[in-house]
This record gives structure tokens, C-alpha cells and sequence, in this order.
């Protein structure tokens, strides 16, 4: 049968010393070695609702229980990235803070799953690790316009804890598509005796840029003859044709004309259709 031994044993502990640090050695101030305080199960009780110590029975010492998660300062983080970065290109993220020590401490971040981001882990020279989000897939705005990443941060404790961060991705947009007519050719039939001012079609081109990227001006194409110009007109907002002189069957019977679109952006994009 086992004897019960309580004993009082009193350590001073600077208010600096870092978390992890050994205490002191109970085994060497019991007279008891490691194998009999391991049988007697030796612990710590403690007055206090926190549990600041534990044993390490391997060791005999003093040593830290995981009993804190890994925390970001901020829950949230926005990051505004071009579509044109390149990939390769690392991001730094906030570091996650966790008060335990040892092995206990924070081991590692994860991201969750993204086909164009992955995150990477830069060691410091005192000890911090810090996440970086990787671009390792170009960006493409107008498949998908933002990308909502969660970020975890992990340490070795058993069980293991964790905290999360969330991070959103807003793709900045480049000038990279040109306006598209709904045909690339139409055809309109209009009477001789039309007065000016007559609605003839209304054309619309679409662009899937965002912003001045996408904003469409139409024109007629520059190398349109003079009597084309003279006789019909295009409203370069709205794209709608009219008629602004007068019509002459025996002169012309028919005509073709040509259509630009032009985006706003830099540099200029331009599409193309015949009326």
C-alpha cells in the first residue's frame, strides 16, 4: 500500500521568465526518483481556477500544459490583388500568437482549399513563423471575382489546437477582353422614302471587364466613305442607328457598314461587327 506524501515546496519565479521555462526540479527537492514519482502519479494542485504548471514526468521538472489556442489579432483580412500578378508572388499574412511554449507551442498554418492560393511558412530569425498566401495559379477576374480563404493556425499540443482567420481576396480588374456584338453581322431593310431621324437598329456589345474597362463607346469604322457618314449616324453611348439624310435607290442600293466598339480602358480594346 502507498503512503500519501503533500509537501509545500516554494519556487520564486521572475515575472519575465518565458512560458516553458523550467521551475524546478521536484524529483531532486522530494528525494524521490523519476520512476517512483511516475508510480505515485505525482501532480500539481492548484489554488487558482487556471492551471499555470504540470509536471513533466520524463523530467521530473515543471513544465507547460496546452491549454491555449492559437489567436489572430484580427478575425478578418482584405487583400486586393491585379489580375495580372504573376504567380509565384507571396503575400504576408498576420502571424498567430499562441502563449504556450515547448511543444505546445504554435507548428504550422493551413489554408483552405483554393485552386490559386496556397500558403507558405517564412521562419524568422527569432523564432516566429510567418504565413504568406502564394499565388500558384493566375487570376482570372471574370471567372471568379473574389476569393474567400480561411487561414488556420495550428499547434503541437495533444490534442492539437487551433484559430482561424478569414481572408478575402478581391481580384482587381485589367483591361483583358474586348467588346462582343451579339452577330457579327446584321441586316436591316429600309424604305427609300424614310425620313431622317428614322430608328434603325440598335446595336449592343458586351464587355466583361469591370468599370471604365467595360464602359463601350460605337462609332463607325474610320475608313467609312464620306456618303456612309452623310447619310446615317450612330449614337455612341447607346449604339442605336439613324437615319440623317436621305436615301437614293438608284444611287446606292445597298450599303455596308462598319461598327467598332471601344472600351474605355488603357489600352483600348476594340470589337467589330457589319450592318
Amino acid at each position: 500500500m502507498w503512503n500519501t506524501i503533500d509537501a509545500h515546496i516554494r519556487y520564486s519565479v521572475p515575472e519575465e521568465l518565458k512560458e516553458g521555462s523550467v521551475v524546478g526540479n521536484l524529483a531532486k527537492e522530494l528525494g524521490m526518483g523519476l520512476s517512483e514519482i511516475t508510480d505515485r502519479k505525482l501532480r500539481i494542485a492548484s489554488e487558482t481556477v487556471k492551471q499555470y504548471f504540470k509536471v513533466d514526468l520524463e523530467k521530473g521538472e515543471i513544465a507547460d500544459i496546452n491549454d491555449n489556442s492559437p489567436s489572430f489579432l484580427t478575425n478578418e483580412r482584405i487583400l486586393k490583388i491585379a489580375e495580372s500578378t504573376a504567380t509565384g508572388v507571396r503575400f504576408p499574412l498576420e502571424s498567430a500568437v499562441d502563449p504556450d511554449v515547448g511543444s505546445n507551442s504554435l507548428k504550422s498554418y493551413t489554408l483552405s482549399k483554393d485552386e490559386c492560393f496556397g500558403v507558405k511558412v517564412k521562419n524568422l530569425d527569432d523564432g516566429r513563423k510567418v504565413p504568406e498566401l502564394a499565388l500558384e495559379k493566375p487570376l482570372d477576374r471574370e471567372k471568379q471575382a473574389v476569393h474567400h480563404l480561411v487561414l488556420t493556425a495550428v499547434d503541437g499540443g495533444n490534442p492539437a489546437r487551433s484559430g482561424t482567420s478569414q481572408i478575402t481576396v478581391i481580384v482587381l480588374d485589367i483591361n483583358d477582353n474586348i467588346p462582343v456584338f451579339e452577330k457579327s453581322v446584321y441586316k436591316i431593310v429600309i424604305s427609300e422614302d424614310s425620313v431622317k431621324g428614322t430608328p434603325l437598329i440598335r446595336l449592343l456589345a458586351t464587355d466583361l471587364d469591370e468599370g471604365a474597362n467595360g464602359e463601350i463607346l460605337y462609332s463607325f469604322g474610320e475608313h467609312m466613305s464620306n456618303s456612309v457618314n452623310s447619310i446615317f449616324h450612330i449614337d455612341s453611348n447607346t449604339g442605336e442607328m439613324f437615319l440623317k439624310g436621305e436615301l437614293d435607290y438608284e444611287s446606292a442600293a445597298t450599303y455596308r457598314i462598319e461598327v467598332v466598339a471601344t472600351d474605355k480602358g488603357s489600352p483600348e480594346m476594340e470589337g467589330h461587327c457589319s450592318v
